[in-house]
Order: structure tokens, then sequence, then C-alpha cells
């Protein structure tokens, strides 16, 4: 195991954020507000840190990154870099303590959207642009890890993907720039399209900042306590676009830019990830007309934003989604755990391993129909083979275990029931919203018990993760090869 090489690249990446922070001091600085001095520590720190790191591990050899560095690196990455996100929540506004801070930089990073701050307008502009980075940053670094390292970890199916327009050939880092440059322009386009889209339709420029960020993460945090109900019309319908364009594969964007359109519209995770989010917005639209005296116009508004926030793990909210009534609540709870497509920054389970699930199941159906026929499930026109079938088993098992016992443990620190399963659910899934009478009036989570809290923020990393990819960590014969 090569500690050095995954320290080193922590300490680039510490170096990284340190640089990111800056926009955040300037625009404090030009306001005029004396809460800049805070980005200018926390950058110091995090610059100085950082270098301190890189130089302490350089042992100037050049080595490919093996299969356990990767295990590792993903892991620690995700679990040290909000440490350093934190900083300037503990330093300056909101001026909370390590739990809180740390709690909405993991949320930010892994881009679940779940908040303890309250009445978060009155923060310093830096402080809301820096929690839009956070999640920006977090979009950005699980798009790369879902292309470059779990087809090669061969986690929870990903291995089926391990030829999907980049082939790593066994090695993690040989094409790593190249992959993640034609990610990274693709991501910035986006965003920038999203940035335009909303400041033509009149959000300020710090919102459509912020907002259009944590839109093509599919984060969800925003500028204030009112989420996206602080804007209205035209703007829900633009920001449900992006929202789905965030949750699709972004290797088929770097194909479309390439003059290469069939592969995103023969794509089966997108045909299905859209059919899938038309009927649930269909089947709510219904229920809200037939149990409603609401127009039409507003019902089929309110539900397409809802729906699709919830259905690609966004978590932005626009209307008391609670009060639809209880079938609503079932289908959001429902596709909140479907999640978007593989590649994206959608989140949860994914709709590729639901596709694969769904394709066992026929092909059982089909051998006991008839018992001597040779059976070859296939999604799309790719076979799916044992060890993929194997794997999202595996996964489905760990995923839903993993959210039953944080559902005993948030029930044990003395949430209601009803809280436990929704805060278990919105963190393994990395949706963002959760339901009960503990969450604030504004969605935030403030008044939960600080252990309840660290359980979310293990769920919040492990589901991001894919779940194996952290428990594997646990294992000793991980450490033994």
């Amino acid at each position: 195991m090569h500690y050095s090489d995954v320290f080193r690249i922590n300490g680039y990446l510490t170096i990284a954020m340190g640089i990111a922070m800056l926009p955040c001091l300037a625009v404090d600085l030009i306001q005029g507000q004396q809460s800049g001095i805070v980005f200018g520590v926390s950058a110091l720190l995090a610059l100085l840190f950082g270098v301190l790191i890189v130089l302490a591990t350089d042992n100037r050899k050049s080595r490919d990154l093996g299969i356990r560095e990767a295990f590792l690196l993903t892991t620690c990455t995700w679990s040290y870099l909000p440490l350093v996100g934190a900083l300037p929540f503990m330093i300056g506004a909101p001026d909370v303590g390590l739990t809180d801070a740390y709690f909405e930089a993991v949320s930010g990073m892994t881009t679940t959207g779940s908040t303890v701050f309250e009445q978060i307008e009155t923060l310093p502009q830096g402080a809301l642009l820096w929690r839009g980075i956070l999640q920006w940053l977090g979009g950005l670094g699980i798009v790369v890890v879902a292309m470059i390292f779990l087809p090669v970890l061969g986690l929870g199916g990903m291995q089926f993907f391990r030829s999907e327009g980049f082939d790593t050939l066994g090695k993690i880092l040989p094409r790593a720039p190249d992959i993640a440059r034609a990610l990274l322009s693709t991501y910035i386009l986006l965003t920038l399209l999203c940035w335009l889209c909303y400041r033509i339709l009149g959000m300020s420029t710090l919102d459509a900042t912020v907002v259009s960020m944590s839109t093509l993460s599919t984060g969800g945090f925003a500028n204030s306590d009112a989420s996206f109900a602080a804007f209205s019309g035209p703007l829900e319908y633009v920001s449900s676009v992006f929202m789905l364009l965030a949750s699709m594969p972004f290797i088929r964007f770097v194909q479309l830019s390439q003059g290469d359109a069939k592969p995103l519209f023969q794509d089966v995770q997108v045909r299905t990830y859209l059919r899938w989010t038309g009927y649930s917005i269909a089947a709510v639209v219904i229920w809200r007309l037939l149990h409603e005296h609401t127009g039409f116009w507003i019902v089929l508004r309110e539900t397409t934003f809802n729906m699709v926030t919830l259905f690609s793990g966004t978590g932005y909210s626009s209307a008391n989604v609670v009060s639809w009534g209880s079938f609503p609540i079932t289908v959001i709870l429902a596709v909140g755990l479907i999640g978007g497509c593989t590649a994206s920054t959608g989140c949860s389970v994914k709709i590729f391993r639901w596709l694969v699930v769904i394709e066992a199941i026929k092909a059982q159906i089909r051998r006991i129909q008839a018992p001597h026929a040779v059976v070859t499930p296939k999604l799309g026109t790719k076979p799916i083979e044992a060890d993929v079938f194997d794997s999202v088993i595996a996964f489905f098992a760990l995923f839903f275990l993993t959210m039953g016992l944080i559902t005993v443990g948030l029930d044990l620190t003395g949430l209601h029931i009803s809280t436990s399963i929704t805060a278990a659910w919105t963190s393994i899934a990395n949706v963002g919203p959760a339901f009960g009478p503990e969450v604030s009036s504004s969605g935030a989570l403030t008044s939960f018990p600080t252990m309840a809290k660290w359980l979310m923020i293990f769920g919040m990393l492990v589901g991001r993760l894919e779940i194996l990819t952290v428990f594997v960590l646990f294992t000793p014969a991980f450490w033994r090869l």
C-alpha cells in the first residue's frame, strides 16, 4: 500500500480547496463585509496544510495508483476534504461547532442538500457562495470517480461500464487527465448555460451563481430558508430541465459535443429515467387534481418541479409536499430510492441497478417457464454478466441493510420514527429533505441530537461512495493484500 500517494493527492486537493475559497474572499471584500477575513484565514490554512502534505509525501517516484490505493483515496478524500470545507463555518458565520460545520460541508460535497443552518439568507454572501462551491466541486468529483475509479473497482455492478467511453485497462490513472478534462469542460458549459437562463429569468447574480452550481451538482443548497419557493413560474421549469440533464450520464454529453448524438438517445438508462420521471409526475398530478381544488397549471408546475428535484436527488423545495397526501409522499420516497443515471451527479441506487434487478427477475421467470431455454439477460444491447448480477444484488442488500440500521440508530437517539425513517432515507440516498416533527419549518435539521447528525454524516458518505467502497476498508482481508 503506497500511503504516500494517497496523502499526496489529498494534499493537492487541499490546495485546490484553498484556491476555491478565494472567490468567496473576493465577494465579501467587494461587499465591504468584515467576514472576508474568514475566507482569507481559511484559504491560508488550507494552502499551508496542503503544501506541507505534498512536501512531506513527495518521494519523486511516478507510480500507477493501484486498486487498494483507489479504495483508500476515494473514501479518505470524501471524509477529509469536508473538514477543510468546514473551516469557514467554524471560524466565521454562522460560527457553529465542528459537528454542524462538518455536517454542512459533508452534505455539500456529497450533494445531499440537507442543512443544519437556519436563516440562511442572513449569512454573508461569501458563505452562501461557499456552500454552492462545495456542492459544485462534490458533483464534479463524483462524476470523475464514477467514470475512472468505480468501473475498475467493480463494486455495485459498475464493472458493466468498464469500457463505456473510456477504457482504463486495469490502471487507475493513465487516462485520468483526459477523462477529467472532458468531463470538466462539459460540466462547466452546462453550469454556465444554467446560470445564463436563471439570470435571464430574473435571478440575482449571486442567486443564479449558487443555484446553478447546486442544480448541476444535484445538490439543492439555496440562498434562503424558502429554498426554491423564493422563485416561481418559468424558473421551476428551467430548473427541472437542468436537473434532468445533470442526472444523465455525462459521458453522453461528451460524446454529443464530439458530434455523436446517437449514444444519448439510445442509452437505456436515459430513456428509462425520463419515462419513469414522467410516470411519477403523471401519477401525482392525477392524485392532486382528484383531491385538491388547485388549478391544473399550478398543480402541473409544482408537481413537475418537486418530483424532478427528488427523483434527481437535488432536494429543492417549492411547495409543502407533505400536505399533498399519503400517496404522493409514498411516490416521493420511492423515487428518492431510485435516483438518476450512473456517471451523473444524481445519487441513490441509480436507474442502472434497478434495470439489472428487473432483468434478473425477467430471466428467472423465463427459466421457470422454460427450464431448458438459454436465457441471456441484456441491458440495451449488452449482455449482463454473472459478476454484474452478483455485485448489484450485494449492493442492494447492503444499501437497504445500512438504511435500516441507520433508521434504528436515529430512533435510539430519541427522534420520532417518521423522522428517523426519512432522515435515514435522505442521508443514504443523498436526497436532501427529511420529514418529521423535529424538522424545522424551513427544513433545517438544527434540533437533531449530535449523535443523529453523525449517523447522518456516515449515511451521506456511505451512500455517495456506493456503499461497498467504504465497507471494504473495514475487512481485514483488504489490509492483508
